[in-house]
């Protein structure tokens, strides 16, 4: 049936509801009505079915007693090399720049060094520092400062080389594009307390986005209402939330109730759940336009904040992200990821190398990290907030030398790596796993990156081994459809 333009909406309403589906068939037919009894989730609302539908459809997801409501997660893309900020290995700084033993190259495949390379011993100051005494370099002098709070893994190990599908693992628990992001599956199961803000936020800092790309904050199979939402803090801070120019919020307003009206039509026509989150999004953006620039300006917190996190309004900088990311959890935020770009250090040249690099990179981060431990703590609010801090997989204990390159670099080493962990539950001052003497493979206590995200949900009450969502086939989780993975009762207090 065609529409005539003499028409108002309201007519053009009526004739297409004479033929719409009744909300009865509507919630059958879609299974139940998951997309709404999502969407209801995510606003925080009572997300009880009509009682046309005949039940309660709230969404079946098992709960446990939660240690901890928010996450903040500090990624440093690129790999930071472990045995220069965590991993002390004295034997290996003494057989610096002699070449590898054989026993380590059997069987191993690395990214880019080829032949027989030399051995590399950090040219950097260990000390212990903190009551915990935790072995860390001198390059994160501020970091040293709240090491007690935090769960030092030194035995994290990946399945992944490169580095995409190392970040898609971390991320989404597979290395292969398609997956849904720990930030969406944590927003699906718990919802967000702030139903003017997203539930799931992105900050990126370094110049570029991470390498496994916007693929890490995508809700892959959940429902997109659960999509991550990339803020920054130059410009507008989500883009194309903002009214163009002649429109008032009024005039907004009323756009909007009108597209609601025909979505509201075109779910009952189709049962898309899809619809449903498409009203959704307007009406977040729409609150957004007043909420975010209002969290997202620094300029309101104190001088003595700022400094202390050495934030500048206006800036686009790790720093602002962190005093941001405070900012965000306070209210109410459920998951906030910051991307800082720029770890890789391969010794391909300055760029890239440990002793040029890795200082500028730890200089930009140290102190806001530090900061953001310190003032979560101050505010009570670190009890109940997970941070986490790392990479998506470590470096070799050899020189990578490249082409020759005389700059000092490590290659991709997916066998172990450093990460720690604050807040939420988890237990402080604690130093988990070890590493050989040359810091090439794990010798106790090796931690998986699908134990680390259950362990993650299991602070938040969520069960990572019942928390799953039906696609193709397979009852889909985080953490994988496999068996064998443990949460970490030696990471909690």
């Amino acid at each position: 049936m065609g529409l005539d333009a003499d028409l108002d909406l309201n007519q053009i309403l009526r004739m297409r509801l004479a033929r719409a589906e009744t909300r009865r068939q509507f919630l059958r037919r879609s299974q139940t009505g998951l997309g709404a009894i999502a969407l209801a989730s995510f606003l925080g609302a009572d997300a009880k079915a009509d009682p046309a539908a005949g039940a309660d459809a709230s969404p079946t997801i098992p709960k446990r007693p939660a240690k901890a409501k928010n996450v903040i997660y500090l990624h440093m893309s690129g790999g930071p090399p472990q045995q220069d900020l965590f991993d002390y290995k004295p034997l290996l700084i003494k057989h610096n720049m002699e070449l590898c033993p054989e026993e380590l190259l059997k069987g191993q495949r690395f990214a880019f060094i080829k032949g027989r390379p030399k051995m590399l011993g950090t040219p950097y100051k260990f000390a212990r520092r903190g009551e915990s005494g935790q072995w860390m370099s001198e390059l994160l002098p501020h970091t040293a400062g709240v090491i007690d709070e935090a769960s030092v893994v030194r035995s994290m190990v990946t399945t992944e080389f490169n580095h995409a599908p190392a970040e898609l693992f971390m991320f989404t628990g597979s290395p292969r594009n398609g997956g849904a992001a720990m930030g969406s599956w944590i927003t699906y199961g718990l919802g967000t307390e702030n139903q003017d803000l997203p539930g799931f936020v992105v900050m990126i800092s370094g110049g570029t986005d991470p390498t496994g790309g916007k693929a890490l904050w995508s809700t892959g199979f959940l429902p997109s209402v659960f999509q991550g939402v990339q803020c920054r803090t130059v410009g507008d801070p989500v883009l194309y939330v903002g009214d163009p120019k002649g429109m008032t919020r009024a005039d907004r307003r009323r756009t909007l109730d009108a597209l609601d009206r025909l979505n509201e039509i075109e779910a009952r026509e189709h049962g898309d759940p899809e619809t449903l989150t498409r009203i959704s999004q307007y009406e977040l953006a729409f609150r957004m336009q007043a909420s975010v620039p209002d969290v997202m300006d620094v300029g309101r917190e104190p001088d003595s904040i700022r400094e202390e996190y050495g934030a500048e309004p206006g800036a686009a900088s790790f720093a602002n992200n962190c005093l941001l990311a405070r900012r965000l959890v306070e209210r109410g935020v459920r998951y906030v990821q910051l991307f800082d770009w720029g770890w890789d250090c391969h010794g391909t040249g300055a760029g890239d190398d440990i002793v040029h690099q890795l200082p500028r990179k730890c200089k930009d981060v140290d102190k806001p990290i530090a900061a953001l431990v310190r003032d979560l703590k101050r505010r009570g609010l670190l009890d109940e907030t997970i941070v986490v801090w790392g990479g998506e997989f470590g470096r070799t204990s050899m020189n990578e030398a490249r082409g020759g390159s005389t700059f000092l670099g490590r290659d991709h080493h997916p066998h172990c790596f450093t990460l720690w962990v604050a807040g939420g539950g988890f237990r402080a001052g604690a130093a988990i796993g070890a590493t050989d003497e040359l810091g090439s493979s794990i010798v106790a206590d090796p931690v998986p990156v699908h134990d680390l995200q259950a362990t993650i949900l299991n602070q938040l009450g969520l069960d990572p081994y019942t928390f799953r969502y039906p696609y193709q086939g397979l009852q889909q989780r985080l953490i994988g459809v496999e068996d064998g993975v443990r949460i970490r009762k030696d990471m909690l207090a």
